[in-house]
């Protein structure tokens, strides 16, 4: 929370006096009545009031714009953004975010490997389930299809979320809207056929195997939706959030072919269990720490699995984020927090499923309300606005750093657990472990320049005071010193070099 570094390092003009926001109406929820037992809130938007900056409509004059992914599109191009501005999207974050691009993207990176001899790095490509695009690939769908004789796909709209469009087939009339047309006349001229192709209106989709044995807590399918910071592309700088949540079915799973229609039992989006009608979906919210799944987990399978799970599913963030860096735009501007949806099978084998640009920041319950105000305060301290940090913190509150050009982060060597992803989230005191530390550095460093950067710009014509508060802080105390830690972080090169 930024009130630590406030409360230690004093400075004036307080910089929370000069930040300015804007958010996009899409974050700011209105409910003018106030009594519905059903309302939902929008934490992004609570957590930039509560640190006491200020918003604006003016286009140009903030320091953050938590906007929607139209405005990235239309908008985003045309202006010139100063140092100190910051926006919540990349402007192609659609190589990723996008369905049927993160597969094509994932496949080209497969076959780079397979073609530079690193099989054992393109393996580790395999993370989502065998995925096609229909119509354009949907021969090869139809291939694929008849080896697996008596499953089950489900297709999935490329553009759409929450669950919409969604269904599934286990036999190919299903699909025969995406087959491709067998009356081609070769005397028809291009732009006729092309007119024709958009009379059809056939929606683009993706034709995903589903994966029929996943793991069930209590007789019911779930999956997890976990959260990370991309601050860079170029180097690609990943964080992780130590929390996230898992998103239960409110009805029983069945693998049983008859019951393809029941969405209820499949599909585990908040949109869709939201309108189960069952009194235990009002109570939880049809969510579950990830913290509690993690101690669920050691109860039913060993420390070596489930430490081999969560350090899987930090390989599906960092080779999922690799596949797109070379095409992203990376723009200092730039950041994004990414919303991983992640299936866990029998096997304890994770499998991407999506990765959403705008994954819900609405709370159902008050603990949901709880861990995403967390989350989102973390991560505009991590974007450090208001200039505190060294830009070289391997944490800071429940985001750990992942990955840094080439390099990847873990526990110390020795610890109990090889991720840190579900473990006790200790941000409270660690951020406030990190202001005193931090409070200690700027007392050594003083006088200095400014520390609050180039970006307040309206306090420019005046000299700035500064002064690090070191009220009931020791500075001798080697707990506050980072070198005196006994315990660093493991680092090591990664993707680590073939044999």
């Amino acid at each position: 929370m930024s009130e630590y570094f406030r409360k230690l390092i004093k400075r004036d003009p307080p910089p929370a006096a000069l930040i300015r926001f804007r958010c996009a109406k899409l974050h700011r929820v209105s409910d003018a009545a106030g009594n519905s037992k059903d309302s939902e809130y929008n934490t992004i938007y609570d957590v930039l009031k509560s640190r006491g900056w200020k918003e604006t409509d003016v286009d140009t004059e903030w320091h953050i714009f938590w906007t929607d992914k139209d405005w990235i599109h239309s908008a985003f191009d045309k202006m010139h953004l100063d140092p100190h501005q910051h926006v919540n999207h990349f402007l192609n974050h659609y190589e990723l975010t996008r369905k049927d691009l993160l597969v094509k993207n994932m496949k080209r990176m497969k076959r780079q490997c397979e073609k530079d001899g690193r099989h054992a790095e393109a393996a580790k490509y395999n993370i989502c389930p065998i995925t096609f695009v229909v119509p354009q690939e949907y021969s090869m769908f139809v291939e694929e299809f008849k080896k697996w004789t008596g499953s089950t796909w489900i297709m999935k709209p490329i553009g759409r979320s929450q669950g919409s469009g969604i269904f599934l087939v286990n036999k190919l009339a299903q699909t025969q809207q995406w087959k491709p047309r067998q009356d081609w006349n070769p005397s028809q001229s291009k732009t006729d056929k092309t007119e024709d192709d958009e009379a059809a209106g056939v929606e683009t989709y993706i034709a995903q195997k589903y994966v029929e044995s996943p793991l069930l807590i209590g007789g019911k399918k779930f999956d997890m939706r976990l959260y990370v910071c991309v601050t860079s592309y170029h180097p690609l700088t990943v964080y992780m959030h130590r929390g996230g949540f898992c998103r239960f079915s409110m009805s029983r799973y069945s693998a049983d072919k008859s019951n393809l229609n029941d969405l209820g039992s499949h599909l585990t989006n908040v949109a869709v269990q939201k309108h189960s009608g069952k009194a235990a979906y009002k109570r939880t919210g049809a969510k579950w720490d990830v913290n509690n799944l993690k101690s669920y987990l050691l109860t039913t399978a060993s420390v070596d699995v489930v430490n081999k799970l969560f350090s899987d599913i930090e390989e599906i963030v960092i080779h999922s984020l690799l596949s797109v860096q070379k095409v992203m735009i990376n723009d200092k501007h730039c950041f994004e927090m990414y919303g991983y949806d992640i299936l866990i099978d029998v096997d304890y084998k994770p499998w991407l499923l999506e990765v959403n640009a705008s994954p819900s920041l609405t709370a159902n319950t008050v603990a949901d309300y709880e861990m995403k105000y967390g989350l989102l305060d973390d991560l505009l301290t991590l974007l450090d606005i208001e200039k505190y940090l060294t830009g070289h913190e391997l944490q800071i509150g429940g985001f750990d750093l992942l990955y840094k050009d080439g390099l990847r982060y873990s526990p110390p060597e020795g610890s109990i657990f090889t991720s840190y992803l579900g473990c006790y989230n200790n941000r409270l005191s660690q951020l406030q472990r990190l202001a005193q530390t931090r409070a200690w550095e700027l007392r050594k460093e003083l006088p200095s320049s400014s520390l609050f950067g180039e970006q307040d710009e309206p306090a420019r014509s005046e000299p700035r005071r500064q002064s690090a508060l070191t009220e009931n802080l020791n500075p001798e105390d080697s707990r506050l010193d980072p070198s005196s830690n006994p315990k660093r972080r493991t680092v090591r090169p990664y993707p680590p070099a073939s044999k």
